[in-house]
């Protein structure tokens, strides 16, 4: 997609905080931090939000939640625990229609959120 700011990030034209990438998945530290840790981690390939994953695409899950586990025990909350979220839509607060997962940890988090 060519507006699509993380596409953007993944293509080299903006710049990011890389915590983790691999030929599918790449990682990055989120630019308003909501926890002392707060990484974004999303697929290289374009897929707008988990209602868009299907048959062809679904495996790309597999691969993101691979990332999630080296990222939380390279940052070092695996012990501890952290929290994995992935906003869809305008009620969920999805604010880049690019499906992304947000890793937040580094303090304990409150329930409900938001």
């Amino acid at each position: 997609m060519p507006n699509c700011i993380f596409c953007k990030i993944i293509n080299g034209e903006i710049p990011c905080s890389k915590v983790y990438e691999d030929e599918k998945v790449l990682a990055f530290n989120d630019i308003n931090p909501e926890a002392p840790i707060h990484v974004l981690v999303i697929p290289k390939q374009h897929i707008e939000s988990v209602l868009d994953l299907n048959q062809d695409n679904i495996s790309i899950t597999v691969d993101i939640f691979n990332a999630i586990n080296k990222i939380a025990k390279e940052l070092g909350i695996d012990k501890d625990g952290f929290r994995v979220v992935a906003n869809t839509g305008v009620n969920g607060n999805q604010t880049v229609a690019h499906l992304h997962y947000h890793i937040l940890g580094g303090r304990s988090l409150q329930w409900p959120p938001g």
